[in-house]
């Protein structure tokens, strides 16, 4: 019986290592994208989690009705009255505010569904931090503030778009795939071809498929004459001229219609100490989960509100980082982490892997210190004009597949930006993918570190219909609610990139450094 484990677990260990190097199943024999098929249960067990989740998106957002642009909300009219005010705050008070919503004309709307963004923030004292935004469905919201430091604090309330925009925006999301053009690169000898390609093709010509049976995730391209399909080595994309919005819709994405100001008088309050002092004694660590707002910005610097957070120096850096091993998986916003580390740890030394292009895969290095830092790009969709290689290209769950782990090893994953052009299933579909690796990580290496760090906000007035924020706030959403109850670490870069107003895809760098250093909280 002995002899029988050992063979089994000898031939169990070889098949996970050939689905491992050789999970792309390339194919020819269809002339449509088919769904791939659903052999084992944990597959069908995805495609419900995904039906359940769309629905209840689908409920939260509703279709909205719009005859005229009067009859949307407006922000001009809409009043926000403070609730039980007073002269003057304490410091850790809540301050609440009603906000009534109203249309063009004047008239209370009826319907929630509005996105908003609440901030307040002192900037003499480079302080700032988010609201919280409860929607009752019915025209009123309450804004809910911790006023977390003293001295004049502002307040701001901006209609990111009326909730008659909201509901276009995310019908518009989920009707097509065709926002992006895909276009690979098949190389073969001396000579190469472009083809297009896609999450879906509408073609009749013969199609590459490049399938990840396991996870089903699917990905196309049409076959180039006298080329295989493994002759694919690169990508790249363009914005396609495509909108699913009625012209009447798109008047509510002109840029003097987002991020419109509600409370436009500079309203602002008074904080005092009133000898409150309040200490956190539990050091940060993975597995707690962060509130809303779970921390602020004073003098520039990130300070947590649910756990104890030391700031690393040089020094407390280095004895960190000795002996780990961090992998970085994600997208251009954490490729800034491997750009920003190498200033402030001058140890660490980029290593040369002959790769070539600024989405190539990075890899830092302190041998004195065995530290190894290393950045890859998330698989399909990727989105940029510039040419990228897909060799040594895999999805996030494979990348996570390789890892064996230890207590030495940290896992920091994001996506999210580039997902926002498409329906919202595929987003949905490669967040429930990473859940079940990282899953199979804690069973082979519970005391590996996982970090989720979510996508932050970015530019409000380019590209609203493919790449506007109220498409990450959903995906924000989703990932807080498939990630809710692992044992991970959560850096929340939505809430941090709005206390700091950095209203940029890509924050500057002493956001990225407070990102850092509350990623080494949850490490050291």
């Amino acid at each position: 019986m002995l002899l029988m484990l050992i063979s089994f677990l000898v031939l169990w260990s070889a098949l996970n290592l050939a689905i491992s190097i050789h999970y792309w199943n390339n194919s020819t024999n269809s002339l449509f994208p088919k769904t791939p098929p659903i052999p084992l249960k944990s597959l069908t067990e995805t495609e419900l989690r995904i039906k359940e989740i769309m629905e209840k998106l689908d409920q939260q957002i509703p279709p909205r009705p719009f005859d005229h642009v009067n009859t949307t909300t407006s922000a001009a009219h809409s009043t926000a009255t403070i609730l039980n005010p007073r002269d003057t705050y304490c410091r850790g008070d809540q301050l609440d505010i009603l906000l009534e919503m109203r249309d063009h004309l004047g008239h209370r709307k009826q319907y929630g569904g509005d996105f908003l963004r609440a901030r307040m923030s002192s900037p003499a004292l480079m302080a700032g931090a988010s609201g919280k935004v409860t929607d009752f469905n019915n025209g009123t919201y309450l804004i809910s503030f911790t006023l977390f430091w003293e001295g004049q604090v502002f307040l701001s309330l901006l209609l990111i778009h009326p909730s008659e925009g909201v509901s276009a925006l995310w019908r518009a999301r989920n009707q097509g795939y065709d926002k992006i053009i895909f276009k690979g690169k098949f190389v073969n000898g001396t000579s190469h071809v472009f083809s297009e390609c896609g999450l879906t093709l509408n073609s009749s010509a013969e199609l590459c498929e490049y399938l990840d049976n396991r996870d089903q995730e699917a990905f196309y391209c049409v076959k180039p004459q006298h080329m295989p399909c493994e002759a694919l080595t690169h990508m790249t994309t363009q914005n396609r001229k495509v909108s699913y919005l009625t012209e009447r819709e798109n008047g509510l994405f002109h840029r003097s219609k987002v991020g419109v100001e509600i409370m436009k008088d500079g309203k602002h309050i008074d904080v005092a100490k009133c000898n409150k002092s309040e200490k956190i004694e539990e050091k940060c660590q993975v597995g707690m989960k962060p509130p809303v707002p779970g921390g602020y910005t004073l003098q520039g610097r990130w300070i947590t509100t649910f756990c104890n957070q030391i700031q690393f120096d040089t020094i407390k850096m280095n004895d960190c980082l000795k002996g780990k091993l961090i992998y970085l998986l994600g997208d251009s916003t954490l490729r800034q982490w491997i750009y920003h580390l190498p200033k402030v740890v001058k140890t660490l030394q980029f290593f040369d892997l002959h790769e070539t292009g600024i989405f190539k895969k990075h890899l830092l290095l302190d041998a004195e210190r065995h530290t190894l830092i290393q950045w890859k790009k998330h698989s399909l969709p990727f989105l940029t004009f510039q040419l990228y290689s897909l060799i040594d290209h895999n999805y996030i769950p494979r990348e996570i597949d390789l890892l064996s782990g230890d207590k030495n090893t940290a896992i920091v994953i994001t996506f999210g930006q580039h997902f926002r052009p498409f329906p919202i299933d595929i987003f949905i579909r490669r967040a429930i993918g990473v859940r079940k690796a990282i899953e199979r990580l804690f069973l082979r290496s519970p005391t590996t570190k996982v970090i989720i760090k979510t996508e932050n906000i970015r530019e409000m007035h380019i590209e609203t219909e493919r790449f506007g924020d109220f498409h990450g706030y959903i995906q924000y959403l989703i990932m807080k609610d498939i990630f809710k109850d692992l044992n991970m670490g959560i850096i929340d870069a939505w809430d941090m990139t709005i206390a700091y107003g950095t209203n940029n895809i890509h924050p500057p760098d002493h956001v990225i450094g407070n990102q850092i250093n509350m990623f080494l909280n949850y490490i050291c």
